[in-house]
């Protein structure tokens, strides 16, 4: 593979910025994405320099991107770091240290080229890596009806654990959440 995983670097907002609107062009960023091409699209250059920061000191979260080999973005996946003292994010409070693997995008042209899974390798492999307590597991919501996603997921290594949580905006339809734990990927 030519491509080069790598986190975000803090002066990349322009690229961050771009790479997120094209994912929420994209015909499943309704089921994908919680967030719409034109909250995301009127939101401010500080919003975008603050989130670049933030994704690439990689305290509470750390973004990677996939580098094509003409140095364009093929792909990205940002993962937020959740303690149990950190209080209620999506839902209720974390029970374990763990990381939450979000923000999940590859250009159409770069798909099926292991570019996924090398993204996703980089955020499992960087939440194991993390100090403090130990991240006992990585999870990940995916919406019930994008079975690419799910079937992408799976092949990775994550499994259903079982929980699910409502759809915002959309309670009838359900987001599954997948996991990996730190067992199951030194096995």
């Amino acid at each position: 593979m030519d491509y080069v995983m790598r986190g975000v670097r803090a002066d990349e907002w322009e690229s961050v910025r771009e790479l997120r609107l094209a994912a929420l062009r994209d015909p499943v960023a309704s089921i994908a994405f919680l967030e719409t091409y034109e909250d995301a699209s009127a939101r401010s250059d500080a919003f975008w320099q603050e989130r670049t920061v933030a994704g690439a000191a990689g305290q509470h979260v750390r973004q990677f991107v996939a580098e094509a080999p003409d140095g364009r973005w093929a792909g990205t996946v940002s993962v937020l770091v959740e303690r149990p003292s950190d209080g209620v994010r999506f839902g209720a409070a974390a029970e374990v240290d763990q990381t939450h693997v979000v923000g999940v995008f590859v250009r159409p042209a770069h798909r099926a080229r292991g570019v996924v899974d090398a993204l996703f390798r980089e955020a499992v492999d960087w939440s194991w890596s993390l100090t403090g307590p130990p991240v006992e597991r990585v999870r990940l919501y995916v919406h019930q009806d994008n079975v690419r996603a799910a079937a992408s997921y799976r092949r990775i290594g994550f499994v259903p654990s079982g929980a699910s949580v409502p759809m915002e905006g959309d309670p009838a339809a359900r987001e599954l959440e997948y996991e990996i734990r730190r067992e199951q990927a030194a096995a």
